[in-house]
């Protein structure tokens, strides 16, 4: 099988490693020098191309199943519906017009999506809600994948990742040294990130839906904190309530409403398709981090 990775940063690099060393073509793609390079290094074969770029898209192989997997590095929402929105369409459009287009094609989006719910679960059934401008866009590039794809001939899926987590992105000191404010968290280790796409992918399931991508059990961030401490041989660190943090003059708009963007994600669905996690807890998922601080 061929595989095109489209953005090839935090969970695409390990992709593309699981997906080659399983025995499958893959093509990373990215449009900086310094990508391509680390892509090169993950040992599958990198393309430098802008996504956005129709005629760039040429130099990208012919494969079985495209992952769009870029990012909008994390500026505002007109910089993201420039990738997620308008990119998407540039990728799907062009790769549908190939003699040999895509049997499949996948999109990784966030549980930003979900909103507010007051710290109650969610699943693929759950309405969406999005409380910001980025979060907005993102749920109108869901819809693109799932209804454009459809349109250009190819089986559509969403693979929907909690807060991610792993090899550079421990963040134990944010935690350890506070303060921590209430509320849920969602996680997920790279390494599953990674693994449950190409689980979809090789067992060929979800065509045509919304995976929810998140690991067993959401954590409230107090339980979370006051964990790493006593794993890491440190005090428990300050909390701070919700209407605290809101009350603090140097919150922004966008940190007040993910503040208030409480809930629990399910992940009954992502486990009844097969899929068994390296890090089913944050609890596996942290222990390298935690032996690495106490060392």
């Amino acid at each position: 099988m061929t595989v095109a990775l489209l953005g090839c940063g935090y969970v695409g690099l390990e992709l593309g490693k699981q997906l080659t060393a399983a025995g499958h073509d893959v093509v990373g793609v990215r449009r900086s020098a310094d990508g391509c390079a680390a892509i090169e290094a993950a040992g599958f074969t990198p393309v430098r191309a802008d996504i956005s770029d129709d005629a760039a898209l040429e130099s990208v192989p012919d494969a079985d199943v495209v992952v769009f997997a870029a990012s909008s590095g994390g500026r505002d929402a007109d910089a993201a519906r420039e990738i997620y929105v308008d990119a998407q369409k540039t990728v799907l459009s062009h790769f549908a017009a190939r003699e040999a287009s895509p049997d499949r094609y996948i999109y990784t989006s966030s549980t930003g999506v979900y909103g507010d719910h007051g710290g109650d679960w969610v699943d693929e059934e759950t309405p969406l809600n999005p409380t910001t401008a980025k979060t907005e866009v993102l749920a109108t590039a869901e819809e693109v994948a799932l209804t454009a794809a459809v349109e250009h001939g190819m089986d559509g899926t969403v693979a929907r990742y909690a807060g991610l987590y792993g090899p550079g992105r421990f963040r134990i000191e944010r935690y350890l040294n506070g303060p921590v404010t209430e509320g849920y968290l969602n996680l997920l280790h790279r390494d599953d990130a990674a693994e449950a796409v190409a689980h979809l992918i090789e067992q060929d399931l979800a065509r045509n839906e919304v995976v929810l991508v998140v690991d067993d059990e959401p954590v409230s961030r107090w339980e979370l904190a006051d964990w790493l401490a006593k794993q890491c041989g440190e005090p428990e660190p300050e909390k701070q309530t919700v209407q605290e943090r809101l009350a603090a003059a140097n919150l922004s708009e966008r940190g007040r409403r993910r503040i208030l963007s409480d809930k629990r994600c399910s992940n009954a669905y992502l486990r009844d398709l097969g899929y068994e996690f390296r890090y089913p807890t944050y609890r596996e998922g942290y222990q390298a981090a935690i032996d690495n601080y106490v060392g």
